[in-house]
């Protein structure tokens, strides 16, 4: 079996060993790798209702299968454990570097379990494995940790966290290296309560193909794939701040903590001139053709001097319209967060829930002991310190908005989350479409990272279709180049009335994003909108020796997709948690407001097309047979 390492690496912090068990056939061809190879360690090894803060907890790292390989942005790793925010399964993805390093070792996993009695760091140098004491980087920032730890280790790649990983903040994420990260569900605090301050990571053996000669054919298919999509030129040029001015004009970003859609100067702080005025240089993944990410300097003002890699959407929403801060500011707000080791999108969301409550007068100076205006950087910096540090105030915000409210009077109505994780970037009041119902289906909670129509279209936002559809907007040649069966293709598009079926793209898209977190792909526009099973399955059977269709691909990550369903019921997900904020319904967004009935309806029918009891959000059992999951 090639393209694999072929091994999984455990660690027991609390006994202080490892052992290395080899992977099969079996369990390759059926759960792929990255989150597949997580859902399915966590689902059979995880004891259910455990504390997620508990030794207890397991943290894999799942390295995607086409990883090492050349296959173009092959750089992804699934985090997963269960989540201290939501209570269900969390799990976070990344790019750069780690992967291939981990790879190389001879590791398709490392699984982590138990607890240190003191701060450790790992050390994987190919079969050497030390656990290390991580006394002197106890209280460090994640770049102070990484600097220590690479002037001790030559040509390691570092998985670490900060201060909001050491003090258990819910929302703390895992940084990978300097400027990326496993962001969402709260990773972080799994690696702060086991006092586990890093893994560090290098790799010498290489992983070799099955077929040199034809993935290199492959690759360079999937190349001219991915420059052939309609957003390559301007997303290499621009990166994920192509979604900023769209969603700005159809008023549907977070702004204000969801009480506006767009907030004033948006165009003019977060437009793609600002991209060209403050980005230097391009920054790419390993194996990446793309590029999206930007090395950004503040060129001016108080904050002049600053440089990093910056300038995306997530950050620019998150701080720049949910909280209200300026470019420059957004951009020390990213750097903090990444210095503390915390999830940004979450960040924004709480602070910007914490403003809402402080105009509302249900906070107060006294409580904070400094004022909390929209937009007050100085503010903004504060709080976030006294989050990471569980400072006052802090101490509650840390424990994530869900868990916040219900500390505060008449905090419920601002608490802006679904299944208690924070949401991100879009109101579905202003823009309804499967990107948006993916906010109340994806397996991790509010989210927008596992559910994308591949061709979404973003020159349009009426939708006239009343919940069930949403515009397709492309010409033919569009529906004729996507990679998606032609039957289903019939029943998910309507080319002659131009409009999409939302609960069966819903369905789809999840397992396409799924699959791309299982095989290491990258899901940016480019890649999402070109790379299909077709040639993924060419790829992984080159890569890997093991002959497997785009069908079955698609098949094992609808498998994987509902493991971690399973798991989530485990652990007390009822049909009942598939809701929005109150805000979307009861409160009107430039004269609009979600139909409750009407959303139901749409999630009714992305059960239906899932295979699960559209009355309980079940899998029912003739779904588990066909996925071999019947004996869960």
């Amino acid at each position: 079996m090639k393209g694999y390492a072929g091994n999984i690496l455990e660690i027991n912090l609390s006994t202080g060993k490892h052992k290395t068990t080899k992977i099969s056939l079996d369990f390759a061809k059926k759960y792929i790798g990255g989150i597949g190879f997580n859902a399915k360690i966590l689902f059979d090894e995880l004891p259910p209702a455990i504390d997620p803060l508990s030794e207890q907890n397991i943290l894999v790292f799942g390295v995607g299968t086409l990883v090492g390989s050349p296959f173009p942005t092959s750089s992804r790793t699934e985090a997963s454990a269960k989540s201290p925010l939501t209570n269900q399964f969390g799990t976070s993805n990344s790019g750069a570097f780690f992967g291939v390093q981990l790879k190389n070792a001879g590791y398709d996993a490392l699984v982590i379990k138990g607890k240190a009695q003191n701060p450790v760091y790992i050390l994987i140098e190919d079969q050497k494995v030390e656990i290390c004491d991580a006394g002197f980087l106890w209280g460090k920032n994640t770049w102070d940790t990484i600097d220590m730890l690479k002037s001790r280790h030559s040509g390691v790649e570092i998985a670490s966290i900060g201060l909001a990983g050491e003090h258990l903040v819910r929302f703390a994420n895992i940084e990978n290296s300097y400027f990326d990260g496993w962001g969402r569900t709260g990773l972080g605090a799994v690696m702060g309560s086991k006092f586990l301050k890093a893994v560090a990571v290098r790799g010498t053996k290489g992983i070799a193909p099955q077929n040199p000669t034809a993935l290199l054919e492959t690759v360079k298919e999937a190349q001219e794939l991915i420059k052939s999509a309609s957003s390559y030129g301007a997303f290499c040029k621009y990166g994920s701040m192509l979604a900023a001015i769209p969603y700005g004009n159809f008023k549907a970003l977070s702004a204000h903590n969801f009480t506006k859609g767009v907030v004033p100067g948006w165009h003019d702080n977060f437009g793609r001139q600002v991209v060209e005025e403050y980005t230097k240089n391009h920054v790419g993944c390993q194996s990446c053709i793309i590029a999206c990410a930007h090395w950004v300097e503040i060129k001016e003002g108080k904050y002049q001097g600053n440089q990093l890699k910056d300038m995306e959407i997530s950050p620019s929403v998150a701080f720049g319209s949910n909280v209200g801060l300026s470019t420059d500011a957004t951009i020390i707000a990213s750097k903090l967060c990444r210095q503390y080791g915390i999830d940004m999108l979450s960040a924004g969301g709480v602070i910007a829930f914490a403003m809402e409550l402080f105009a509302k007068g249900i906070i107060t100076r006294d409580d904070l002991g400094y004022d909390l205006p929209w937009g007050d950087d100085e503010a903004t910096f504060k709080l976030l310190q006294d989050i990471v540090e569980r400072n006052g105030i802090g101490n509650i915000l840390a424990e994530g908005t869900k868990r916040a409210a219900g500390y505060f009077k008449d905090a419920e109505p601002s608490a802006i989350h679904v299944k208690g994780l924070e949401i991100p970037m879009i109101d579905p009041r202003n823009r309804w479409s499967t990107w948006t119902l993916g906010l109340l289906t994806n397996i991790r909670g509010g989210d927008h990272l596992r559910c994308r129509n591949p061709v979404e279209n973003l020159r349009f936002n009426d939708n006239n279709h009343d919940y069930l559809k949403e515009r397709f907007g492309y010409k033919k040649i569009m529906y004729d180049k996507l990679d998606m069966p032609e039957e289903l293709k019939r029943e998910i598009i309507d080319l002659e009335n131009d409009i999409v079926d939302i609960a069966k793209m819903s369905k789809w898209a999840e397992d396409l994003v799924n699959l791309f977190n299982a095989i290491g792909i990258c899901i940016r526009p480019p890649v999402l909108e070109k790379v299909g099973p077709t040639i993924l399955a060419q790829a992984y059977t080159i890569y890997t020796g093991i002959a497997i269709t785009p069908e079955e691909l698609m098949i094992g990550s609808e498998r994987i997709w509902n493991l971690i369903k399973l798991f989530n019921i485990r652990e007390g997900e009822q049909i009942q948690d598939f809701k929005f904020p109150r805000r979307f319904y009861d409160e009107e967004l430039y004269g609009k407001t979600l139909d409750e009935e009407k959303t139901h309806r749409v999630l009714e029918q992305y059960f239906i097309a899932r295979g699960w009891d559209p009355a309980t959000s079940q899998p029912t059992s003739e779904k588990l047979k066909l996925l071999e999951l019947d004996s869960y």
